[in-house]
């Protein structure tokens, strides 16, 4: 028969026996915490102490796991201290039910602050539900700590997600800050944790990149998904301002989409291209319809495109793999056409088994790899193509939207080809006053050398 009273730890805790009724186990490091453990296999975590004098009182903590041993510890010890420094025991109770849980905390945030303030506040939402509702959700805001929340934000970046890790991270401070401001905590516990290192992402689609892409992308069953993915290259906008886009806000005679809010809290009217209004005009409903991408969802517009970005770049890797063992072999058309299909239908199935073939002839799937691109490098695309145009930081701002030129100013070294042909333009130029001809030696090399 096990101990009731034992020094609490995960192993044993998680090995409790499932009792006929209820039983009762107590922490000998801490006193008067006390875990339930029911027969339905639930564990919650209470203080038991009693007053000299009176009755003794009883302060549900929490569940476990959910709520950690360490936590409950904390929290037993600021009870204690209560139950002996207060005359009415029925304040312990009411003080500790009037601590709000994270959840609550959060719901409040989103009410007061994101909602209202942040075009982007959905993407809040889904960070919390993702990342910390089962993590933090049901903690009371005080018992959080430093060291909780550096283990989330550590568990996403171990994941390979560092970039994500910090925009939780800075989520979970925000929220801490808004609760200082409204007096609901006194401190924030998310201050002090090192963030991953971020270096400015420079990613765009390549030229030898483009046909392929465009390829995959014109096989893509899904039109929505499709049209997605051309509209965010065509105009260079953000994807949550594509996904939201209004037939009202639309002028076909002006060729112009007029974006009354965007992420920096400023509207922005895009012109468009030929190409991204036959687009739109494929689209167009017969019947009235507020958004160009309808969705089932409460937004009412589709909301998920990242599935088939999955797709598509899958594709195109096939695609890519398929079409240069094809050059080199001889396939009949026929052959050749029915890989092709499979890559566009079943990428994977499509490499796997051209893999030994490609390998005998030094073809790799990966050569044609692009799991990097993400959908936010399709706006990015169309600033690095203006600046390989020769336009000015000044106009890629203006059609970006960018606020400071420092935004903009990253465009000036995605591709290098402006400056090489800006480099040597100025060299012939010199070479030119200088009397020499393209091609002739500057300096004649010394003889015996």
């Amino acid at each position: 028969m096990i101990d009731k009273k034992f020094n609490f730890t995960k192993e044993k805790l998680d090995n409790l026996p499932i009792p006929k009724e209820r039983d009762t186990y107590h922490d000998a490091k801490t006193p008067g915490l006390q875990i339930r453990h029911t027969r339905n296999g639930n564990k919650s975590f209470s203080v038991y102490k009693r007053i000299k004098g009176g009755q003794p009182v009883r302060v549900t903590l929490g569940k476990y796991p959910q709520l950690s041993i360490e936590q409950a510890r904390l929290e037993a010890a600021k009870i204690n201290l209560s139950i002996e420094t207060r005359e009415n025991p029925a304040e312990v109770r009411r003080a500790h039910k009037a601590e709000i849980s994270f959840k609550e905390l959060f719901n409040e945030y989103i009410t007061r602050h994101s909602k209202p303030k942040k075009r982007t506040w959905n993407e809040d939402v889904q960070k919390y539900e993702k990342y910390l509702a089962s993590t933090l959700g049901k903690l009371k805001v005080t018992a959080i700590s430093r060291k909780e929340i550096g283990e989330i934000h550590s568990k996403i970046t171990l994941s390979g997600h560092p970039i994500t890790a910090n925009r939780v991270l800075a989520l979970v401070s925000s929220v801490f800050g808004r609760a200082i401001e409204w007096s609901i905590v006194e401190n924030n516990p998310a201050i002090g944790i090192k963030r991953n290192k971020e270096n400015k992402r420079e990613r765009f689609v390549q030229s030898n990149e483009l046909p392929l892409f465009f390829r995959a992308l014109a096989s893509e069953e899904n039109d929505t998904v499709r049209d997605i993915f051309l509209l965010a290259l065509l105009t260079g906008a953000r994807r949550e301002n594509i996904i939201s886009m209004k037939w009202r806000d639309l002028s076909f005679e002006r060729a112009e989409w007029f974006i009354e809010r965007t992420k920096n809290d400023e509207s922005q009217t895009i012109t468009l291209s030929q190409e991204a209004i036959e687009v739109l005009k494929n689209r167009k409903p017969r019947t009235f319809k507020t958004y160009v991408f309808e969705g089932d969802g409460k937004l009412g517009y589709f909301r998920n495109p990242e599935k088939g970005w999955l797709r598509l770049k899958a594709r195109a890797k096939a695609l890519g793999f398929i079409e240069a063992i094809a050059k080199e072999i001889n396939w009949s058309s026929s052959e050749a056409e029915e890989m092709i299909k499979k890559a566009i239908t079943e990428p994977d199935e499509a490499i796997s088994i051209n893999m030994e073939l490609g390998t005998s002839i030094g073809i790799s799937p990966e050569h044609f790899n692009i799991d990097d691109l993400r959908i936010h490098d399709l706006r990015r695309t169309l600033g690095s193509w203006q600046a390989k145009s020769g336009a000015s930081l000044v106009m890629i701002g203006k059609s970006l939207n960018h606020k400071s030129v420092q935004t903009t100013a990253i465009y000036a070294r995605l591709d290098k080809e402006p400056v090489r042909a800006s480099v040597e333009l100025a060299t012939n130029a010199i070479l030119q006053a200088a009397g020499l001809k393209k091609g002739e030696e500057i300096v004649p090399a010394k003889k015996g050398i």
